[in-house]
Parts: structure tokens; sequence; C-alpha cells
């Protein structure tokens, strides 16, 4: 066996209920998770890159995806008891329909079709979240009880392979906006929206490969195993009353902000949705387009998502606990720091060879920077809060959404000077919590090492 826990060719065969079947099971499972989440992601990744410049009319492309990351937020409060009624598969393969409904409403869109389907998908979002996060780190641990493995290090392995495939769907997903889109004369998007001959040709072939991309993801979804412990056997042998389930939730939502642990990551969880908004919202607007043009976004985000894979996969590789995080979130968060005091101090529009690297290396660097924040923050949440992963999971849905919202509203009304600096006070901030939270529990006698 390797020192990730995976059987080597020389490994003798065992019976079908011995630890190696399990093992076989538990990685098949990531596999098919991560698959499925690329699938499912570079669809809506690029639908939602071209929506506020395919749905230009009284800004609904904009709003509707303001009103989807507010309904992600609200729905993130109650995504928990939602996960353990349901089960983590179960709540994987209903989340997503709302991608397939919200894409769909791309190929009929207006208010009557794009808000309810944003409504729904907020739903949606927050379910087959909360279900990844527990599903992915039950999963780990399990792994790591049946052959005795450290769980930090597995717990990192297992997101670094999941997050490391999950970002390339900005890569995949640009690529396939570029391709089927190629023909077109008119660039009036983000990232290449082209009309074809005076009409919308072009995009709804688009969102058609899209919502069969989707389709292929959902049907994987289905192979995965049901997850393990508590979350497919606790809920079926009771049915509480409303009071009860009222009280359950309330708690739900409140008992990990009881947690100072918990309170020290928020702010880190509260900058990871700020940063992602930046580069969609902020980035790809007065960066890119202003010296690649329009029609460089496309490329710009696929470098952003190629090294965010490859820092997911590096930074999953290397986590074994709590000092490990702590070295790799303190240099994606330098990273970025430095990428944010460029632009606001020094960056200005260059022309000829300068004016197309220097915003590549933005995109490289803010992409190393998500995933580090993904991958270490997923793995903080699963060694920290063993007894309530789907909490914690759905706490973190909370921040991030929230945030992502609010640079959404907020964008248009503030500079991007303005928001540099709330981008560097968000920084001063987590960071200061997560240096005092690494303190507490180095001091802490039953600190994860």
């Amino acid at each position: 066996m390797d020192s990730a826990g995976f059987p080597d060719e020389e490994t003798p065969l065992v019976p079908d209920n011995s630890p190696i079947q399990s093992q076989r099971n538990h990685t098949r499972d990531v596999h098919i998770l991560s698959c499925a989440f690329l699938l499912i992601f570079l669809a809506y990744g690029a639908a939602q890159n071209l929506e506020t410049s395919v749905n230009t009319e009284d800004d609904l492309g904009t709003i509707s995806l303001g009103i989807l990351y507010l309904s992600f937020t609200f729905f993130s409060m109650v995504a928990s008891p939602v996960v353990r009624a349901l089960g983590s598969k179960n709540a994987l393969i209903l989340g997503t329909t709302g991608y397939w409904l919200f894409i769909a409403a791309n190929l009929l869109p207006s208010w009557y079709t794009m808000v309810p389907a944003a409504l729904y998908l907020g739903f949606a979002a927050s379910i087959i979240w909360v279900g990844q996060g527990t599903y992915l780190t039950s999963t780990a641990r399990s792994h790591a009880k049946d052959y005795n493995l450290h769980e930090g290090t597995v717990i990192g392995h297992f997101n670094g392979e999941f997050w490391g495939m999950f970002a390339t769907n900005q890569f995949v997903g640009n690529l396939i906006s570029l391709a089927v889109l190629r023909d077109g004369t008119v660039c009036d998007s983000a990232i290449l929206v082209v009309k074809l001959g005076g009409s919308n040709n072009g995009t709804t072939v688009l969102f058609s490969v899209f919502l069969i991309i989707v389709t292929l993801g959902t049907i994987l979804m289905c192979f995965l195993h049901k997850g393990e412990g508590r979350t497919e056997e606790d809920t079926q042998d009771s049915s509480p009353s409303f009071c009860a389930s009222l009280l359950s939730l309330l708690k739900t939502i409140v008992t990990p902000l009881y947690d100072v642990r918990m309170l020290l990551i928020i702010p880190l969880m509260v900058y990871s949705g700020l940063q992602q908004a930046f580069v969609w919202a902020e980035y790809t607007e007065y960066i890119v387009t202003p010296t690649l043009g329009v029609s460089g976004v496309g490329g710009a985000m696929a470098v952003y998502g190629a090294f965010d894979a490859i820092c997911s996969l590096t930074a999953g590789r290397l986590t074994s606990g709590l000092k490990s995080i702590t070295i790799i979130i303190s240099g994606g968060v330098l990273l970025q720091a430095i990428i944010f005091l460029w632009i606001l101090l020094g960056y200005s529009a260059e022309s000829g060879v300068l004016g197309i690297v220097y915003p590549l290396i933005m995109a490289a660097v803010l992409g190393i920077g998500d995933g580090v924040l993904n991958t270490q923050l997923s793995a903080l949440l699963g060694i920290f809060f063993k007894s309530d992963t789907e909490g914690a999971f759905a706490q973190l849905k909370v921040w991030q959404s929230a945030s992502t919202a609010v640079v959404f509203f907020i964008s248009s009304y503030i500079s991007l000077q303005a928001m540099l600096i709330v981008m560097l006070a968000a920084i001063a901030i987590s960071y200061t919590a997560f240096v005092f939270l690494t303190l507490r529990e180095k001091a802490s006698p039953s600190s994860t090492a």
C-alpha cells in the first residue's frame, strides 16, 4: 500500500467484506464525486460567466445572480437538517436538478423563468454543497479508519483530488464556450457572447450543450455508494413534531456559533467568497477587458482555472494537519495580498506583450489562492467538527454565498480601488483571526498536529 492508502499491485486477494474492498469503494466514490461535480460546474460556471451579458434587458442576468446568491445564503442556514433527512447521496442528486433548471431557463430567459430558477438553485446549491462536504469528509474518515491512516492526511488528499478536479471546470467550460461560439462576429460578453446573423443561435446551442453535460453529471452521481455514518440511519427511526423540528433547526444554525473555532474561521469563509466574486465581477471587467478585450476573458479565466486546479491537487497532497494547513493558507493569502496591492498601488494597463502577460500572471496567482482556500477550509472543518459535519459545511456556504451576493450587488456602485481596499481589509481581519485560532489550538492539549 502506498502512502495515501492505495493498494499496490502485489496486494493479495481478500474477501469482499475486507478493508481492501472498503478502500476500493472509498476511492471509487471520490473519483465519481469529483467527475460529477466537474461536469455539472463546467456547464454552470461558464453559464454564470455569460449571464450578465446574455440577459442584459433590465439587468435580468445580474439581478438573477444576486437573487440566486441571496437564496443560497438563506437556504444554507437550513441545509444541514435537509441533508440529514435525505442522506448525503440523495441530497447530492437532488441538488443537481437546480443547476439543470437554471441552465434550461436561459433557453427562454424572462422574469418568469429566470427568477424562479434562481430561487430554486439557491436551495439546490445549499444542499449539494453541504452534501458534498459531508459525503467527502465521511468517506475520508472511513478510509482512514479502515487502514489506520492519519485522518487529517486522508481528508487533505481527498479534498485535494476533489477541488483539483473541480477547479478545472473554469478551464474546460470556457474552452467549450469558445469552441461553440468561435464562428460569430460580434463580441458582446464578458467571456465571448456571439450573435450569429443577428440571432442568438450560438448561445442557444451552447446552453443546450450545457444541459446535456449537467444531465451526464446527474447520472454519474447516481453511481455513488450511500454515505456512511449517521446521516442515512438516524433520521429514519423517528418523526419529530413541528416544534421539535423547529428547535432542531434553530440548534443546527446556532450551535456551531458557540464554538470559538467556528467564530475564528468565519472571517476566512467570508474572504473566500469575496475573493471569488472579485475575480468574477471586478478582475474580468477592470483588468482583463481593457488590455485583452472581451474575447480575452475566456483565456484569462482558463488560466485561472488551470492554476486553481493544480494548486488544489498540490495543496491537498501536502495537507496533514493544522500545521501544514497554517503554512499553506499563509502562502495563498500572502500571494493574493500581493496582487491586490499591485493593482491598487502600481498597476496600469500596458500595451504589447506586458499587456498580455500581466493579467495572466494575476489570473494564475488568484487561482492559486482560491485553490488554497477551497482545500484548506474543507480540511479545517473536517478535522475540527467531526460531530457536526453538516452544520459546519452549512456555515461555510452561508458565509461564502452571503459575501458573494454582497459583491454582486455593490460592484456597480463602488470603484475598483474601493473594492481592493475592502479585499485587503478582509485579508487582514481573516488572517489575524486564523493565526489566533492556530495559536489557540497549538496551546490546547488536544490540538491536531
